[in-house]
């Protein structure tokens, strides 16, 4: 199958500068890609899990880069399974309970459009389970696995809600919200702690024993919040996406962001940190848009403003999810999954992957 639409990705120290590249990587599929997710755990491996859903599937399969294994040239990606799914495929999640070593497993969840969470275990034979959570009464936007052990799982929804559940299908808690709840994050090592972003603007802190807010974070009055993440490497760093701006807070300083500066000019989507660096991140424009970007930052390099990365006018879909790891990114855009290298000057004190157990 031949891609839709041809992408590139350019290096762009303002919005207006359009110098271009061929991606570094381009992975062809059989279906529509709507989610890309990397797991942030170690596989037990030398490769990193990555699964992308489409309309009818979830692929499973590994990438192994040439920062990972010297002799793999750019990156190598091997399919494992494919995951027949019901409905497309809204949100995913991967377990830390998937790996690759002694017997494999994997373990992943997904929300669809039937306000429903599936999730999915295998051992890439003939054990193959699937249980489905209900609960939620709209949309569901994002979730997210326990870090640690990964028994339970959270979930963020337009019912203003976000739900706790444990692996057996069984809502265990819910926290109720003053607005849909966009983004939710579990700290990567205080695993009663929880952070929900809600779209009017507000990021609260919960404390799971207590189910109640610990601290919360305001984005001002630039719009309505699209995204928000934690930052794996420096918790005390959160950031998001309002409006056409990224916003950045430390929390130990102030309820109100430290940064704030314009990403897009069509609104800002998604924003992710880097797992590996805690200056590095990346932002979205919005699907559907005409010329949807995907921008990379550095904190600590002001005098680069980005790396771009663009498809043609034709595209209708773009970066719907991504994730930067080592030092490139990996999104989706139609029927692809296209890898990018970002320029070592963006990420100059990157680190290899650290999986947590």
């Amino acid at each position: 199958m031949v891609g839709k639409n041809e992408a590139s990705f350019a290096r762009a120290p303002n919005m207006q500068e359009d110098l271009t590249r061929s991606p570094s990587y381009t992975v062809t599929c059989d279906d529509y890609v709507h989610v890309v997710e990397f797991s942030p755990f170690s596989s037990g491996s030398h490769a990193s899990l990555l699964a992308y859903g489409g309309n009818q599937y979830v692929v499973v399969g590994t990438c192994l880069f040439q920062e990972e294994d010297v002799e793999v040239e750019g990156v190598q990606f091997n399919v494992l399974r494919a995951f027949h799914h019901d409905l497309r495929v809204d949100a995913l999640a991967w377990s830390p309970e998937s790996r690759l070593d002694r017997i494999p497993t994997i373990r992943f969840c997904t929300a669809a459009a039937d306000r429903k969470l599936r999730l999915l275990t295998s051992d890439l034979q003939d054990r193959h389970e699937v249980k489905v959570m209900e609960g939620h009464t709209s949309y569901i936007n994002h979730l997210v696995f326990e870090p640690t052990e990964g028994k339970q799982i959270a979930s963020v929804s337009d019912d203003h809600t976000c739900r706790l559940w444990d692996l057996d299908g069984n809502e265990t808690a819910v926290l109720r919200l003053r607005s849909p709840g966009l983004s939710v994050c579990w700290h990567s090592q205080e695993v009663f702690k929880l952070m929900v972003a809600e779209k009017k603007g507000t990021i609260r802190f919960y404390d799971l024993v207590t189910q109640q807010a610990i601290l919360s974070l305001d984005c001002g009055h630039s719009g309505p919040l699209m995204s928000a993440d934690w930052c794996l490497a420096n918790t005390i760093k959160v950031g998001a996406v309002v409006g056409n701006d990224w916003l950045i807070w430390d929390i130990t300083r102030s309820s109100y962001p430290q940064e704030k500066r314009p990403a897009h000019k069509d609104k800002a989507r998604l924003f992710r940190w880097s797992i590996a660096n805690e200056n590095l991140f990346a932002t979205t424009g919005c699907p559907g848009k005409i010329s949807s970007q995907v921008f990379i930052h550095h904190l600590g390099h002001p005098q680069v403003g980005a790396d771009s990365w663009q498809t043609r006018p034709a595209a209708t879909l773009c970066s719907s999810q991504l994730l930067i790891i080592f030092s490139r990114l990996v999104a989706a855009c139609d029927d692809r999954l296209i890898s990018c290298r970002i320029g070592p000057q963006l990420a100059p004190d990157a680190a290899p992957l650290c999986g947590r157990r």
